[in-house]
């Protein structure tokens, strides 16, 4: 079954939607507040994400470019908001849908189902964007606020490593065996921590740090979430 998550501080609107999907067989999961949206994303992935723009705790357009689109989860944007600008902003952060409020709820159906029929594909995804950088995994290179951010072979292999296991711990010999060892190039710890810390220092913006020590473990992707 499909699980859209609904960030939606309107209870009313939350619950109609909620009931509609679950005529569909579709499983929603109503969260209220960013805080709350942030944690169900940690604990489990979506196969779609609703979201209202003005919510009590944050900006729908803030928390889109800087915590959903990590996860590469498809998302709509719902809102009250009918500028052209937002419109095309909401677009420019890779939505897949723009929806203005008040809307059909049979209209919003069928958008939510044409979006999980075209992601339903699981195929290869060789970009993937996350805070201020960008990078294409075919092409091998990395952008940041836009300019092309150069970094050498290891560090580039290390950075996809991360972006492509974001969801877990890597330990130092997870590190180790998967970008040194399985080439028959074997090099110690310091080696390691030594490349960490360069690629931090090129990646790292005053949001965030990208790569998060886990002492006593080793490290994780945190994207732009500092928790």
């Amino acid at each position: 079954m499909k699980k859209v998550m609904i960030i939606e501080d309107d209870e009313i609107l939350s619950g109609g939607l909620c009931y509609n999907l679950q005529k569909r067989e579709i499983d929603p999961v109503p969260v209220y507040t960013i805080e709350e949206a942030k944690k169900r994303l940690s604990e489990e992935n979506y196969d779609l994400i609703l979201i209202d723009i003005n919510l009590p705790d944050g900006d729908g357009f803030q928390f889109a470019k800087n915590t959903i689109t990590c996860h590469e989860t498809p998302f709509i944007f719902l809102t009250a908001h009918h500028l052209d600008d937002e419109i095309i902003r909401g677009y420019h952060l890779g939505a897949d849908d723009y929806i203005t409020k008040p809307f059909s709820i049979k209209v919003v159906m069928e958008k939510i189902q044409a979006v999980l029929r075209r992601c339903s594909g699981e195929k290869e995804n060789n970009q993937y964007s996350c805070g201020n950088l960008a990078i294409d995994y075919e092409k091998r290179t990395v952008r940041k606020n836009g300019d092309i951010l150069p970094l050498t072979p290891t560090e580039f292999e290390l950075l996809q490593f991360f972006c492509k296991n974001r969801r877990q711990i890597l330990t130092k010999e997870i590190l180790l065996e998967n970008i040194w060892d399985s080439k028959g190039n074997y090099v110690n710890e310091h080696t390691l921590s030594l490349n960490i810390s360069r690629l931090r220092n090129k990646i790292a913006d005053k949001e965030s740090d990208y790569i998060k020590t886990i002492y006593g473990m080793g490290y994780k992707w945190i994207g732009t979430e500092q928790n």
